[in-house]
C-alpha cells in the first residue's frame, strides 16, 4: 500500500515508515490513466450515490470469525521465550484470501478466510522476530523483514515468499532480498509502492540505495554523508542535507534514475528548530516551531503561508495523492487541509481511541473517500459499552460519519467469538484493538487487539 520504512530495533517501531526508527506514512495512488477516469465519472452530484453506497457496504455489518495468533504448541519450536508468550497483534496483511497477524513480539501467523484456519507461522527460524509486512502486489507475494537473535538482533533481513507457497504451509520456500546491504542501525529498509521502489540505508557506508520493487534489482545508489533525511513522493525524492546556519540545502531527484530535478536552498529562522519538512508533488511543507507553517511550491517558488495559530505541527500526516489533500493527526483529532493551507474538513464524532496516533488502527481506502478509524464512543450513548471503541467509517471530503460498528450496534454472528459474563462478543472484541485493517475486494474488516485475538466483521 504505502511507503513503509523499518527500524533495526528488535521491537515494532510506531511510525508509519519502515526506517531504522520510525513507521512509514500511509498513502495511496494510482496511475495517471485510472485518475484521469475518475475525475471523468467522478464528479460532485455523484457524492451523494457514493455516500449511500459506502453506507450499504457497512450495513449490518457483525462479528464474523476469531482467530488466535497465540499456539504454545505450534509456537514450541521458537527458542525466545518472549516468541512463546501471548502478544498483541501490531500489524495485518490480507491478500489474495490470506490474514496475516503480526505481534509486538515478532510472531506472524497466517490464516485462510476460505477455510477459517491457520495456515502457518510465517517465522522460519527458531530465533527470529519479524518486524513488519509488506504485500508486494507486483509479483504476489509477502516481504517479511525480520531481526535474530544470532547477531543481537543489530541488522535487518529482509525474506520473499510467494503467496502461493504460503497458502500451501510453506513459509520457508521464498528467498532473502538485499543480502549485499548491510543494514545495522541506524540503516533502514523502505518499500515504496506508489512508485514501485525500495530504497535501503546503509548506514556503515552512507549509501542510499534503490531497488525495483518488481524484480529487485538495484537501479541507482546515492552516497552524500551530508544527507539528513530522504522523503518520497509520486515521481520524486526529496533530498534534505543537515542544516546550515540560515537554511536547508534541498535537492529533488527522479526516483525512475537519480537525475537532478532542482537543487534550492530554503531559508530558516535561525534560532527555531525544525518541526518538519515534508513533500507532496510539487509541493514543499516547512513548519519550525513557534513559526508559520509554509508551504512552498518549487516549479515557481510561490510560498503561501498559514498562522501558526490555525495550523499547529502535528503528529502525524497522511497524503491524499488522489484528492491533492493532506490528513493532519492531533490530540486524537483528524482533519482535512489543501495546499492553498486551508482547512478542508473536520470530523463528526471521529475521536480516536489511541492518542499517539498508531496508524496501524487507520485505513484509508484505494479511492481515498473513506477513513476506517478505531475510535471512542460517544459519550452521550447510553447503550455504548465504556470498555469498547467502535469502528467509525466517515467520509473524508465531508467529514460526515456514514457507518460504525459499536457495542450496541453490531450484530454477533453465529460463528462470533464467545461471550465474556453477560457481554456480547462484539463488546469484547472491540476492546482494546490494536491494529486494524479493511480488505477492499472482500468487503471485511479485520480487526487484533492486545490479547493476541483477530476478529473477522462482515455483512
Amino acid at each position: 500500500m504505502d511507503g513503509r520504512r523499518i527500524s533495526v530495533s528488535p521491537r515494532p517501531c510506531r511510525n508509519r515508515r519502515i526506517v531504522a526508527g520510525k513507521r512509514p506514512r500511509l498513502d495511496e495512488s494510482v496511475n495517471s490513466v485510472k485518475k484521469l477516469q475518475r475525475r471523468e465519472i467522478c464528479c460532485k452530484r455523484d457524492r451523494a450515490f457514493g455516500a449511500s453506497n459506502a453506507q450499504e457496504r457497512f450495513r449490518n455489518i457483525h462479528l464474523q470469525e476469531e482467530y488466535d495468533t497465540h499456539d504454545p504448541k505450534g509456537q514450541c519450536f521458537l527458542q525466545l521465550p518472549f516468541l512463546r508468550k501471548r502478544s498483541r497483534v501490531i500489524e495485518i496483511v490480507a491478500a489474495r484470501g490470506i490474514l496475516f497477524a503480526l505481534t509486538q513480539s515478532g510472531v506472524c501467523a497466517a490464516f485462510s478466510r476460505g477455510t477459517n484456519q491457520r495456515i502457518c507461522f510465517l517465522n522460519v527460524s527458531p530465533d527470529e522476530v519479524i518486524r513488519s509486512l509488506f504485500y508486494n502486489k507486483n509479483n504476489d507475494s509477502l516481504i517479511t523483514v525480520s531481526v535474530y537473535a544470532a547477531d543481537n538482533f543489530s541488522s535487518l533481513k529482509c525474506r520473499t515468499t510467494r503467496i502461493e507457497y504460503i497458502r500451501r504451509g510453506k513459509p520457508d520456500a521464498g528467498f532473502a532480498l538485499f543480502e549485499s546491504e548491510s543494514l545495522k542501525w541506524p540503516g533502514f529498509v523502505e518499500f515504496d509502492d506508489v512508485n514501485g521502489k525500495v530504497l535501503t540505508f546503509s548506514a556503515q557506508d552512507c549509501i542510499y540505495k534503490v531497488f525495483d520493487l518488481k524484480n529487485y534489482s538495484l537501479l541507482y545508489s546515492i552516497s552524500d554523508s551530508n544527507i539528513h533525511e530522504i522523503k518520497i513522493s509520486p515521481g520524486v525524492m526529496l533530498l534534505i542535507f543537515k542544516r546550515a546556519s540560515g537554511h536547508v540545502p534541498l535537492k529533488i531527484l527522479s526516483i525512475e534514475d537519480g537525475t537532478v530535478l532542482r537543487n534550492f536552498n530554503h531559508l530558516l529562522h535561525r534560532n527555531q528548530k525544525v518541526d518538519f519538512i515534508e513533500q507532496f508533488n510539487e509541493k514543499l511543507l516547512v513548519k519550525q516551531e513557534n513559526e508559520n507553517l509554509q508551504i512552498l511550491d518549487v516549479r515557481n517558488s510561490q510560498l503561501t503561508q498559514v498562522s501558526r495559530t490555525e495550523f499547529t505541527t502535528p503528529s502525524a500526516f497522511i497524503f491524499l495523492y488522489e484528492n491533492q489533500l493532506f490528513l493532519t493527526f492531533r490530540n486524537r483529532t483528524v482533519a482535512v487541509w489543501n495546499f492553498r493551507g486551508e482547512l478542508v474538513t473536520t470530523f463528526d464524532d471521529h475521536l480516536l481511541w489511541h492518542p499517539d496516533c498508531n496508524t496501524n488502527n487507520i485505513y484509508i481506502t484505494t479511492d481515498q473517500d473513506l477513513i476506517i478509524s478505531y475510535c471512542k464512543a460517544k459519550s452521550d450513548d447510553d447503550s455504548s459499552d465504556r470498555n469498547a471503541g467502535s469502528i467509525n467509517i466517515s467520509n473524508i471530503l465531508t467529514g460526515r460519519c456514514l457507518a460504525k460498528v459499536s457495542a450496541a450496534s453490531a450484530v454477533v454472528g453465529p460463528t462470533g467469538a464467545a461471550t465474556s459474563g453477560h457481554r456480547n462478543a462484539a463488546a469484547v472484541a472491540l476492546e482494546d484493538i490494536t491494529a486494524l485493517y479493511y480488505d477492499e475486494d472482500r468487503n471485511e474488516i479485520y480487526t487484533g487487539n492486545r490479547l493476541g485475538l483477530v476478529h473477522v466483521w462482515s455483512n
